[in-house]
């Protein structure tokens, strides 16, 4: 006898994602065999694991089409489960979550998180734009230059990528991008719908990245001063655009106030002297020279967050977290999360919403969210009370993977995945890249050239023809990335199609002769669809998938009475759509009535006319 489930079907799983604490959840198996089959001997047991305890059966009752059982979990947490059936086979998770018989079945995943559990509203259904600093906009005027760090005149060059004579790579070049520059272009980004702006470290720091902070209190006289960031949150503000910063608390730098290994600064660092007030921030192995750092890299010493006063300083009342939150800004994004330890993470958080309720508080995190093991412990990220968001870096492996290749199955896998294992309110915040700071450029993806090392990397470009072909397959990532549910976050020059390889050179300068490029005239369409056409249904409508095989996939966002169907064939074959319905295209404002055809290797966004 064959049964169904299927989790992301409401009529299998009450709830589809995440549950809340105190909830009730039903969940149904039906019987598939046409009801010609006698199953009044069958019995069906439901087996559940808390996760680190034991499984425990709960016979499941008898239905007219099949088995039922209702939950309700007192505990917030991950619980794991399959169904037994009387033969000794079980029901396990299968292909895009549906359910298989099997010997050995393998589990579905039930997270349960805080009942109060809420994320800021004005986040969802926005568009999101990642800005390096040093490599956006250099707007003219007098900034300080320390002696050791070498200001370019250079912009768009080759950022320096040769380490030294001792063997080291310095990231002490600078193009000059700073505050005021992005200030002055808040246009332009308004022009693209952006409503939140994602900016890389900003405070003082030795490098190019700032990834290794020198002073947590203090802009980067490079990019500005405190004066300039006021204006640029202002303006921001103005035009309905948040400011997000990057929040680096796992580690700073060994050239920071805090450590201060060079002896730079007008403080005695951990560095220094046992007796400096910032001893306790650090685990030195043999004092002063043999310290943990992060991933073993000297410059970049590692905190220690047990610290009372590490702690009190980033999360206290007049701490970092929200001192910044004060001046107006939207919230944080928080580097190496799987580094922070779950206690620092709910501090980190508890403190962002005690300033302001609505901050957003986004977490790095390269893989399910929802399950992650990082150093033998399974952290709770999206229980309630750690993060709103995370960079959501499985779905774009599945986008690029889709794309490139034109099988949909990992794309698919994952968004059933995320739908399965995330909080809807979660779901609706995630960051939704193609590329960042620390990955290949997606063009460069998809040009497909391969390096092999870093030389290669620097000179490699693409032709003209190739940055094309390129550029329309880019166009394809980003209808999916606009469209499945979460925050679509644009990496700055992804929209003019800029090149690059890995870090540095995804960390490119911003050609300013292509703002007015045909991709960029297209993203600003695809925002536009997003925030003013269909707000509702792009900010938390319901996804779901319509239709799917190995190079086409259709699927619908659907809010009360108003729906988005999306279609991406990334195929040689033609798909035909049977309605009786009049659609309007919404990229080329082609309107079909009837029955319409989904071209090979194309997109559309249609909804009823």
């Amino acid at each position: 006898m064959n049964y169904f489930y299927d989790p992301l079907n409401a009529a299998c799983k009450s709830v589809t994602g995440a549950v809340s604490r105190g909830s009730e959840l039903a969940l149904n198996i039906y019987r598939d065999d046409g009801g010609e089959e006698d199953f009044s001997a069958e019995v069906c047991a439901l087996v559940l694991r808390r996760d680190g305890g034991e499984e425990r059966e709960f016979p499941m009752r008898k239905t007219e089409r099949g088995f039922f059982l209702c939950l309700r979990f007192r505990e917030t947490g991950l619980y794991f489960y399959y169904f037994k059936l009387r033969d000794g086979r079980s029901l396990g998770c299968g292909k895009f979550r549906k359910a298989v018989q099997t010997w050995e079945p393998q589990t579905w995943q039930i997270t349960v998180c805080d009942e109060n559990y809420r994320t800021p509203a004005w986040f969802k259904g926005t568009v999101m734009y990642q800005i390096f600093p040093d490599r956006f906009f250099r707007a003219a005027g007098e900034y300080p230059v320390k002696p050791y760090k070498k200001l370019r005149e250079d912009w768009g060059g080759t950022p320096s990528f040769r380490p030294n004579e001792y063997g080291k790579i310095l990231n002490n070049d600078f193009f000059g991008g700073n505050l005021e520059g992005i200030r002055q272009k808040l246009p332009y980004l308004k022009d693209l719908h952006v409503g939140a702006i994602y900016l890389n470290p900003i405070f003082e720091a030795y490098s190019n990245h700032r990834y290794d902070t020198g002073d947590y209190e203090k802009i980067d006289p490079l990019l500005g001063t405190e004066e300039d960031f006021e204006m640029l949150v202002s303006d921001a503000r103005a035009l309905g655009i948040a400011v997000i910063l990057d929040g680096v608390f796992n580690h700073t730098g060994d050239d920071s106030r805090y450590f201060n290994k060079f002896g730079r600064y007008d403080s005695v660092g951990a560095y220094q002297s046992p007796s400096s007030p910032y001893i306790g921030w650090y685990r030195f192995r043999e004092y002063p020279d043999s310290y943990e750092s992060w991933w073993g890299i000297e410059t970049l010493p590692a905190v220690e967050e047990n610290s009372e006063s590490y702690q009190n300083f980033i999360c206290g009342e007049k701490g970092v977290v929200r001192t910044w939150l004060s001046r107006g800004t939207g919230g944080w994004r928080l580097d190496v999360a799987d580094e922070l330890p779950d206690f620092f993470l709910r501090k980190v958080r508890a403190a962002a919403k005690a300033e302001n309720p609505e901050a957003i508080v986004i977490g790095e995190v390269w893989e399910d969210a929802s399950n992650k093991i990082a150093y033998d412990e399974r952290r709770e990220y999206l229980q309630g009370r750690e993060l709103d968001s995370v960079m959501n870096y499985p779905l774009k492996d599945g986008i690029l993977n889709f794309v490139r290749t034109g099988n949909s199955a990992q794309l698919r896998e994952t968004v059933a995945m995320l739908l399965d294992n995330y909080p809807k309110e979660t779901l609706d915040c995630l960051m939704n890249v193609l590329g960042t700071h620390d990955t290949v450029r997606a063009v460069t993806v998809f040009g497909e050239k391969i390096c092999t090392d870093k030389e290669e990397m620097a000179r490699a470009r693409l032709p003209e023809e190739e940055a094309a072909r390129a550029e329309e397959k880019l166009r394809m990532a980003a209808v999916l990335q606009y469209t499945l549910p979460g925050v679509p976050c644009v990496y700055y020059g992804d929209e003019i199609g800029l090149q690059g390889y890995a870090d540095p050179f995804c960390r490119g300068c911003f050609d300013w002769s292509k703002a007015d490029c045909a991709l960029h005239a297209f993203y600003r369409k695809l925002g536009e669809i997003r925030t003013a056409r269909f707000p509702d249904v792009f900010r938390d409508g319901v996804y779901r998938e319509l239709y799917a095989d190995g190079g086409c996939i259709v699927y619908e966002r659907r809010k009360n009475n108003e729906a988005v169907v999306v279609a991406v064939n990334n195929s040689a074959g033609e798909y035909a759509v049977r309605t009786k319905c009049a659609y309007r295209e919404q990229l080329s404002g082609k309107t079909t009535c009837g029955d319409f055809v989904i071209p090979p290797f194309s997109y559309g966004i249609y909804a009823k006319k």
